[in-house]
């Protein structure tokens, strides 16, 4: 069954390996800016963890003759894990207040929709569902849209900084 995903694995795998390293450089780049805020680095830390995760998943699934219901078990604890730390992220951001940019229910409520998704993709695997496979890869084509446009806003965010800082 999860021979025919291989060719989606690998496509997304790769793609999340190279954002996650854009973000890393992104992220060293500016590493003065991202430790003074605390919303730009709780930003920073979904993103890297975010694109991690959907990179840890595929090279998981690409393990060859893994029965589903260990890869269930596995993306079990790798979603759980990537969940908390993209809900205590935002939250912290939001508590902090540092920059109100792309904070907001609406941002929160998707990106945790998809974490969600990815937790009962996991559930759907270890029962037997073969379905677990499609609600994972729908989950992470839009967790990937929500990291890309994270990422984005964390960009904007600094360089907005930036620019009030050489105003000051």
């Amino acid at each position: 069954m999860l021979d025919s995903w291989n060719d989606f694995f690998v496509m997304v795998g790769g793609g999340t390996a190279a954002l996650a390293g854009l973000i890393f450089v992104a992220t060293a780049v500016n590493l003065e800016v991202i430790l003074r805020n605390a919303t730009h680095r709780n930003r920073a830390i979904n993103m890297l963890s975010g694109f991690t995760a959907v990179f840890m998943a595929c090279s998981l699934a690409l393990i060859s003759h893994q029965p589903p219901r260990a890869l269930g078990v596995e993306w079990l604890v790798l979603w759980v894990i990537a969940t908390v730390i993209f809900v205590r992220g935002y939250v912290v951001a939001i508590r902090t207040g540092m920059s109100s940019i792309g904070l907001n229910a609406a941002r929160l409520a998707g990106g945790t929709a998809c974490y969600f998704a990815e937790v009962v993709a996991a559930f759907l695997l270890i029962l037997g569902y073969g379905a677990g496979l499609y609600v994972a890869a729908i989950a992470a084509v839009v967790l990937f849209a929500f990291l890309i446009s994270g990422a984005w806003l964390l960009m904007v965010g600094i360089y907005e900084e930036q620019a009030r800082t050489k105003r000051s």
